[in-house]
């Protein structure tokens, strides 16, 4: 539990009011539009009463924003066909590195090959230090790194 709003790492306001650098999926939020860099103002919006109408062009900024893998389905679909050939147990786990890179998830590819999602990660994980690369979105890059002792 965080004492202040500040603290909490995956809101916006840890980055306006520790005035750490805004990652790009926030940069059209309603905070860092309106408020930019003026911590008061921001620190008077968060502990003021919510007015309806700040509270509905929060929930309209919130509908504009793209949502990623809307159509799940013909995702789905895609990643059956690239397993449909697959007799050996060595090519099924070499398309599941591949398809996880590829940006499906551990449990659309379980779910597909009818196995569990921690044998997937099993998988993953064994290919990792060969032929895989993990992209993670830049907002969680630096807290993966520092949370792992990791070096860029």
């Amino acid at each position: 539990m965080v004492k202040k709003i500040e603290d909490y790492p995956y809101g916006t306001a840890h980055y306006l009011l520790k005035e750490e650098p805004l990652p790009l999926c926030l940069k059209n939020s309603y905070m860092a539009q309106n408020y930019q860099e003026d911590k008061e103002a921001i620190e008077a919006f968060l502990n003021s009463q919510i007015d309806s109408s700040v509270l509905q062009q929060l929930k309209k900024g919130a509908s504009l924003v793209e949502a990623p893998n809307i159509d799940r389905r013909a995702k789905e679909e895609d990643l059956r066909a690239l397993f449909r050939d697959v007799t050996e147990k060595k090519d099924r786990n070499r398309k599941i590195a591949k398809a996880y890179k590829e940006g499906y998830s551990q449990h659309m590819i379980a779910k597909v090959l009818g196995i569990s999602q921690p044998a997937v990660f099993g998988i993953i994980k064994n290919y990792r230090g060969q032929t895989l690369n993990i992209h993670l979105h830049p907002l969680f890059l630096s807290r993966f790194i520092k949370y792992y002792n990791l070096k860029k």
